[in-house]
């Protein structure tokens, strides 16, 4: 569980996790801030007028946008001042997950010798064997339908929700000033957020739907981005869908060539892919699906994965 990625990274001057300074302003990220939140504000002020239905669809779609962005911002775009990236990323309309709690996970979770560990990777769904043999019957059966897609995109951000919570309780109790300050930082901007809908037409209700069906969304990209494997580069996927998810995802769905160069913009990700696709998935020993609708098709009733780590090994 701790070999590294073995065919070095492309050489693009972007090839390790840390937030880096941009040699610039990154106008395509920008201007795609700009359009992301004048489709929030149409639905919450226009569209909710109209139809609470569309209004919610729209703000939906935005922040799974939102989300992608932010996704962005921590790792150094699209300013070169982190500050700034930080100022413009730490109110999140999508209410539920704070930035600065995002950013440091995330970059946890960039330890790539460490995908998919039960314990130190953040973003991993698979527990220790012994941990899953002594939950509750009725615990196992939730967890193995949030293996599925269709329960990852019912249940999967309620489990996520819950476990990123009691996780963070248990550091706040334990007097990790970190995640403590990760919060507080978040309670301002959610209290503005939640006070501009009440505002609007939009009832809050919706909008909190909307906020969790963003989630739902979110659950189809990260699914199966990982998977167990002996070797750490197999651990990471490559989905070739280049239609409305994969811009949503901002060409995430590309993932192992993310992980290899973590600070190389959204927009540049599918060239370099498709100037070494064959390397890319050598690399990754051909964890590879064409399209969303493959995913789909193979796993929306059926679990990707059992829960408990089938390469665990203790110690």
């Amino acid at each position: 569980m701790n070999t590294e990625y073995r065919i070095p990274p492309i050489n693009t001057g972007h090839s390790i996790a840390r937030p880096r300074k941009s040699a610039g302003w990154e106008w395509p990220t920008i201007l795609l801030f700009i359009v992301c939140y004048a489709v929030l504000a149409l639905g919450l002020f226009w569209l909710s007028l109209v139809s609470v239905t569309l209004a919610a669809a729209a703000i939906t779609l935005a922040l799974v946008l939102h989300s992608s962005l932010s996704h962005e911002i921590l790792h150094g775009h699209p300013f070169p001042s982190q500050r700034v990236n930080t100022a413009l990323g730490v109110v999140q309309p999508g209410l539920f997950i704070p930035f600065i709690r995002f950013r440091d996970t995330h970059l946890a979770h960039h330890r790539d010798a460490r995908l998919t560990d039960p314990y130190d990777d953040p973003e991993s769904n698979y527990l220790d064997p012994d941990v899953w043999s002594r939950l509750p019957r009725w615990q196992q059966h939730v967890l193995s339908v949030n293996n599925t897609l269709l329960g990852r995109m019912t249940v999967g951000p309620l489990v996520a929700q819950w476990a990123f919570m009691r996780g963070d309780l248990a550091l706040i109790r334990g007097g990790d000033r970190a995640v403590t300050a990760g919060w507080l930082w978040h309670l301002p901007g959610l209290m503005a957020v939640l006070a501009l809908v009440a505002w609007s037409p939009m009832p809050l209700w919706a909008y909190v739907a909307a906020a969790y069906a963003a989630l739902a969304i979110l659950k189809i990209r990260t699914f199966l981005e990982h998977q167990a494997h002996a070797r750490s580069r197999g651990r990471t996927v490559i989905i070739e869908d280049r239609g409305p998810l994969a811009f949503l995802f901002l060409n995430n769905n590309l993932h192992v060539v993310h992980h290899m160069h973590p600070r190389l913009p959204w927009y540049r990700l599918p060239a370099l892919y498709a100037a070494h696709r064959t390397r890319f998935l050598a690399c990754n020993d051909g964890y590879m699906f064409r399209s969303y609708a493959q995913i789909f098709a193979r796993f929306f009733l059926t679990a990707k994965d059992p829960v408990a780590h089938p390469l665990w090994r203790r110690d």
